[in-house]
């Protein structure tokens, strides 16, 4: 497995990442097979492993912990808080009252003193930077964290955050972790270069597209369509163009001799921005089959192929990204109230 260094921290990880968020409640349930796969992905040489406090109500947080008993002093341990995890509305976001709280409550569920890397898991625009930066900031000054970083921040509230930081002296954010796969490319055009210029690492997240990019029908049948189906329902024009362009992949990945998943893990491994690739396997032999694609390294004719169908910094369709800009989504940006 190779190794990367994360960002500005000096700290060594694994190209690939494990993602949690199918261990628990959300998708595996089996907690035997969850520790298995924590412990198969250990043994193959990954060393960076993710997860949140509200994946499965905690329950995957808890289980991680279970798994890494024994290992935790070789594993560098990522999770995240923001979203909500309880009825009270002050029970989420990003304020010093929540990050203080929170940061127990996943320090416990994992059963550690330290989290290496604590991230913000989307942005609050209810709580100004300055006052999530400085709580961050006491937490690794007091040694519960060794670094902080975003996830699914667009380019503008990255910038801010940093100048924060420099202005106020806290500590940077490390690292960031968007949505990258060959069917959301839009950080190409702004977030992925904003984190190059800062020297940040960047974890992706969803290569597999979801399910799109993996080798089953994932529009009649799986876990993700029982939890968001109408990013699956064939009746919506969005997602017949996103079949297009996959059977277009999958014919790219053919005629290269390789596993469309190996395929799509590659193309976000050979980003020169990206630090590693989280996977979010399910099952053991979902694990097994993205391991065995670890050292494949796509050449510049698979390459062009892949933008052929699907353009840099172009999301096949808006509704395929997390991440959408803010001129967008607010709509004080563009009506007046009143």
């Amino acid at each position: 497995m190779q190794r990367r260094i994360l960002g500005s921290t000096g700290i060594s990880v694994s190209s690939y990442a494990l993602g949690t968020m199918m261990l628990g409640a959300w998708g595996n349930r089996d907690h035997d097979a969850c520790v298995r796969i924590v412990h198969d992905a250990l043994d193959a040489g990954i060393n960076l492993v993710d997860t949140a406090d509200m994946y499965s109500d905690g329950e995957t947080e808890e289980l991680l912990g279970r798994a890494l008993k024994g290992r935790r002093d070789d594993v560098v341990v990522a999770t995240k808080f923001r979203h909500p995890m309880g009825e009270d509305p002050n029970h989420s976001g990003a304020s010093r009252r929540w990050i203080v709280q929170a940061v127990e409550g996943s320090l416990r569920r994992l059963g550690t003193d330290w989290i290496d890397l604590y991230q913000v898991h989307r942005p609050d625009p209810a709580t100004d930077i300055d006052e999530t930066l400085s709580a961050l900031s006491d937490l690794v000054r007091s040694g519960k964290v060794r670094a902080i970083g975003t996830s699914t921040f667009p380019p503008d509230r990255m910038v801010e955050a940093r100048w924060a930081a420099e202005r106020r002296g806290y500590v940077y954010f490390h690292t960031e972790q968007p949505q990258y796969s060959m069917l959301t490319r839009g950080v190409e055009a702004d977030v992925l270069p904003v984190a190059q210029r800062y020297g940040m690492g960047v974890l992706t997240w969803g290569p597999l597209g979801a399910g799109w990019l993996s080798d089953r029908d994932v529009t009649s049948s799986g876990v993700r369509a029982g939890l968001e189906p109408q990013k699956f329902d064939m009746s919506v024009p969005d997602n017949v163009r996103k079949a297009d362009a996959v059977k277009q992949l999958r014919k790219v990945a053919a005629d290269a001799g390789l596993p469309l998943t190996h395929m799509a893990v590659a193309f976000a491994r050979a980003h020169p921005a990206v630090t590693s690739v989280l996977i979010g396997p399910r099952t053991p032999e979902q694990l097994a089959d993205l391991l065995a694609g670890a050292d494949v390294e796509l050449d510049d004719a698979v390459l062009d192929r892949i933008d052929a169908i699907v353009p840099p910094g172009i999301d096949v369709t808006r509704a395929s990204s997390y991440y959408v800009r803010s001129v967008v989504s607010d709509l004080s940006s563009r009506r007046r109230r009143g």
